[in-house]
């Protein structure tokens, strides 16, 4: 099999991480991009000597040399050009959330059920870490004892301020969810992951930090600073902070927080596994150490090492001790994952794979919909499958 012929789909904040992420794959290869600002995609075509820029997305799924789409469009765009990716008999690459409600990303999955060879994941990236991959290996293998506990937390910064504005702040556009969505869906990914477990009740309680936000009368890029802008005033429907109360079903009980107002936090994601026989500790800030807590010997603060880690965890680390591996590394190694499931020949729903998958796409969506009725009803609510 040569080289695997990739295209993305729009042309944002993400999608350049994207392109980074596919050039660092040796058996990959990037030949096209599009969006529906044309003009930034040439620019972007041209920064990285991408050879094809198209105008619209039929224009570039119907481009027989490529074999891979990555969908990077906003929210309320996934399900229709995922359905389109599909259609096309093109692998999908989807950014998250796989679309913006559980009914939609049904409607994907039975369509993905019709066409068996193709392989769908989606840009859950933080459980490709090589130390979260070691942290699962860890956990499988018995060294922290039996998982009891889990908490943490995801905080960010990006909307301190009623000018902070973004059309995830939209429910048309980013669905009816917002934090959870957007960050808590990578906490509840990651440690599901971990664990091997899936989240099946939650209790919680959201908040509109900032019920109205002064929109800028012209495009602003995400996470950037606005200065000098125009503004007019926008009512938010959409929840600034989360906390969530959850059982899985292996019974393990756990609690998390999230919230895109918390002064001086980046991308502050962070979690706990208690077991019987010790405690085990990341940070996607200090992405390179791992803590471990004991009680009848010193704690431990482990730095990643390849030599020292398990075979499955290492496969993903690629850098000498010392050498800090970090969030595009975690980035490229959800996307090698990917591509090197298709490059192996293998099948979904037959053989396991470490990236996430629509099916798990689908099963976090239900998780936010039920994190919301659980804030509206003021109750526990079981996940529906």
């Amino acid at each position: 099999m040569g080289r695997i012929k990739a295209g993305i789909i729009g042309m944002g904040y993400i999608g350049v991480s994207h392109i980074e992420a596919i050039r660092r794959i040796g058996f990959a290869e990037l030949v096209a991009v599009a969006d529906v600002n044309y003009d930034l995609a040439k620019k972007k075509a041209d920064e990285f000597y991408i050879p094809k820029c198209y105008k619209t997305v039929n224009e570039l799924l119907a481009d027989d040399e490529i074999q891979v789409v990555h969908n990077c469009t906003p929210n309320n765009l996934h399900a229709e050009i995922n359905e389109k990716i599909i259609k096309a008999g093109k692998h999908a690459f989807s950014e998250k959330p796989l679309t913006r409600t559980g009914d939609e990303a049904k409607k994907i999955l039975e369509l993905l059920n019709q066409n068996k060879r193709l392989v769908a994941g989606v840009n859950f990236n933080y459980r490709m870490n090589p130390l979260v991959q070691e942290m699962k290996n860890r956990v499988n293998n018995g060294e922290i004892g039996i998982p009891r506990l889990v908490h943490g937390s995801y905080l960010q910064d990006w909307l301190l301020y009623e000018t902070d504005y973004n059309w995830r702040i939209e429910p048309e556009v980013c669905g009816p969810s917002r934090c959870i969505a957007d960050i808590g869906s990578h906490f509840m990914d990651t440690v599901q992951t971990v664990l091997g477990a899936k989240i099946t009740e939650v209790c919680s309680d959201l908040l509109t930090v900032i019920p109205v936000r002064k929109k800028p009368k012209t495009q602003v890029e995400t996470f950037s600073l606005n200065t000098n802008v125009e503004y007019e005033d926008r009512e938010v429907k959409t929840e600034d902070y989360g906390a969530v109360l959850f059982k899985m079903d292996n019974g393990i009980h756990g609690v998390f927080y999230v919230s895109e107002v918390s002064a001086g936090r980046g991308c502050f994601l962070n979690f706990e596994i208690d077991g019987s026989k010790a405690s085990v500790y990341w940070n996607q800030e200090t992405a390179d150490q791992m803590w471990m807590g004991f009680r009848d010997k010193d704690n431990l603060l482990v730095m990643r090492n390849p030599n020292n880690m398990c075979p499955e965890s290492k496969e993903y680390s690629y850098l000498a001790k010392g050498h800090p591996e970090g969030w595009n590394d975690a980035f490229k190694n959800n996307i090698y994952s990917f591509y090197k499931y298709i490059a192996d020949g293998k099948v979904l729903g037959k053989d396991p794979g470490d990236f996430a998958t629509f099916e798990n796409g689908y099963y976090i969506i239900r998780l936010t919909e039920a994190i919301l009725k659980s804030n509206e009803t003021r109750r526990w609510v079981k996940v529906e499958s």
